[in-house]
């Protein structure tokens, strides 16, 4: 008999958006039969307590495997991936791996190949999506590749119905907003003439921005709020340096990566505006939830141009989007891949 298992650790407080995702991955995977074969999931700041508590649920998860039996593991785990993946395959079980960062790419904490030699462990691997995928395969990875599509969000907020929004158009741009990180925020208020953005997050400093009378800083608020909450009529997905395409290292990794700050906007039945080079950009376009862009100095001219019933339409069809991803849908079908493939 097959036992499917997944391995819970200590996070660090639920608001990470990194955390955020792991944990909701976790009770999705315990809706489909997983059981943890590591300690209780706990969520302590303390990194000493942290620490021990993810060491000594690494050490118990082995010794609960048997022959037969898939283990999800989600990737990055640090120093710990390739022993549990070894001890697993000792015991004679199989691994996934659901990624969620590439160390080699934006933090670049691994080389590359070192990166897919550590994931030369597991049997099966679920990219974020089909760029992400190819990127494997190009760098020299032998293992099947599945793709999640997007992150799922679960949450029982609901977004609020809202009318049609009177113009301007409000913006949402919810994440870091310091320079060091998104230098562009600081350059595309003297861009701005017929829509406004409001920023949700930590580390706005409005002196520095141009044409800062475009924004509105709300300051941080909890995602679970945010989805009743959110003020603006369209998210924005854009990282890095620029304004005139996604650059530096957290600009270019939107082109292999699936920011769960899209997931939120999906949730907050925001339509979503993003970077046509994004890897996230097709999705975006198939189910017709936005506006690829190539350069933010088009946005004043592209929200000019929507009509009232194309607004209208993105709305109803992010409404079902939105509730795909509240009910776990997207890892559920990529699990359920992997699965298949494995079993």
């Amino acid at each position: 008999m097959t036992n499917k298992c997944y391995l819970s650790k200590n996070y660090k407080g639920l608001q990470n958006a990194g955390n955020k995702a792991k944990t909701d991955i976790e009770k999705i995977l315990q809706q489909q039969g997983f059981r943890n074969v590591g300690l209780k999931q706990t969520v302590y700041t303390n990194k000493v307590l942290g620490f021990f508590i993810t060491l000594l649920g690494v050490l118990k998860a082995p010794f609960c495997l048997h022959k037969g039996d898939v283990l999800l593991l989600q990737y990055p785990l640090k120093k710990y991936y390739s022993f549990v993946c070894n001890m697993a395959h000792l015991r004679g079980a199989k691994v996934i791996t659901l990624i969620h960062d590439l160390g080699s790419f934006r933090r670049q904490k691994l080389t590359i190949p070192q990166e897919i030699k550590r994931l030369g462990h597991s049997d099966y691997i679920i990219a974020h999506n089909t760029f992400m995928k190819s990127w494997l395969e190009q760098q020299g990875c032998k293992i099947p590749i599945g793709c999640l599509e997007i992150f799922d969000y679960l949450s029982e907020t609901t977004a609020p119905d809202r009318d049609l929004p009177p113009l301007p158009y409000g913006v949402v741009y919810a994440g870091g907003l310091s320079p060091r990180k998104n230098t562009f925020l600081y350059e595309i208020g003297e861009t701005i003439s017929n829509y406004h953005i409001n920023l949700y997050g930590n580390g706005f400093e409005a002196e520095k921005a141009k044409g800062k009378e475009h924004f509105t800083y709300k300051g941080f608020v909890p995602s679970d709020q945010l989805i009743a909450k959110a003020e603006g009529d369209f998210g924005l997905v854009w990282d890095g340096d620029s304004i005139t395409s996604c650059s530096g290292n957290w600009g270019e990794y939107l082109q292999y990566n699936n920011p769960h700050k899209t997931s939120l906007y999906i949730r907050c039945e925001l339509p979503v505006i993003i970077w046509k080079k994004a890897a996230l950009a097709p999705f975006i376009e198939k189910n017709k939830i936005g506006i690829p862009i190539d350069s933010l100095t088009e946005l004043n001219e592209r929200l000019k141009a929507l009509s009232p019933e194309e607004y209208k339409q993105m709305k109803a069809n992010i409404a079902i989007v939105s509730n795909r991803l509240s009910n776990g849908y997207y890892c559920t079908k990529a699990v359920e891949e992997a699965l298949k493939t494995l079993l």
